[in-house]
């Protein structure tokens, strides 16, 4: 009986070894390459002004194929730290050469032609997600 019951555990212990080892072998997850950008804006842009460059932001993932993901929001932090910057639009990229190709790209260059008249001031940060 002792056999029988060693041999089950060195089979139970095969098992979640072989279970592990699937599990180690799936693909980690993929990182990908976050695009920060903030902004404030000048004190003379209008509400209205303001969107509209928003909506600019907005659509550049109907125009440029290689953004993979786009979220945005104004800064609602009750800290006092934003250092006037309101408005922040993370953008994804799937690689270096997605992001090669989105800063040059004539929808993102006629968006910041947009930009221009009301931004005071912008900070950009890139950085690969992990997680």
């Amino acid at each position: 009986m002792r056999l029988l019951s060693g041999l089950g555990l060195c089979l139970a212990v095969a098992a979640i070894m072989q279970l592990s080892a699937t599990g180690a072998e799936k693909e980690a997850p993929k990182k990908l390459l976050r695009h920060v950008v903030m902004f404030g804006f000048k004190e003379t842009s209008s509400a209205a002004e303001v969107q509209v460059v928003v909506d600019a932001f907005r659509n550049l993932p109907n125009e440029i194929p290689e953004i993979s993901g786009f979220e945005f929001g104004t800064n609602n932090s009750p800290e006092g730290l934003n250092d006037g910057l309101t408005h922040c639009f993370l953008v994804t990229f799937e690689s270096e050469a997605d992001r090669e190709a989105y800063l040059p790209h004539p929808a993102h260059k006629a968006f910041v032609e947009v930009l221009k008249p009301h931004l005071e001031k912008v900070v950009v940060i890139d950085y690969w997600a992990d997680k």
